[in-house]
């Protein structure tokens, strides 16, 4: 199963992932993305014979509602919270000079 990655490969996803990566460097990415692709062809193993394939682990489906607005005009409740406001909005200092 032993995937090798090839010194060519390490310079080009280095290239691509805009890395400058030291002798060493390389060596550890190589040897991490070879056991990343023997753990792959691990789970190419199993027998998914049946399974449906699935892009959530919970069921997501798309609920349609009407848009319509269930609380109302609370503006004075809203601006009572606020410790100055001027007319119908909040007044806030000046933070750009």
């Amino acid at each position: 199963m032993a995937n090798k990655i090839s010194d060519e490969t390490i310079e080009y996803v280095g290239i691509l992932a805009k890395l400058e990566l030291s002798g060493e460097e390389k060596e550890h990415a190589k040897a991490d993305m070879e056991k990343m692709l023997d753990y792959i062809d691990t789970l190419n193993e199993l027998d998914t014979t049946g399974i449906e394939p699935m892009s959530h682990v919970f069921p997501v489906q798309n609920v349609f509602r009407e848009d319509v607005v269930t609380n109302g005009d609370e503006k004075e409740k809203t601006l009572a919270n606020a410790p100055e406001c001027n007319e119908d909005y909040f007044e806030v200092p000046k933070t750009i000079g």
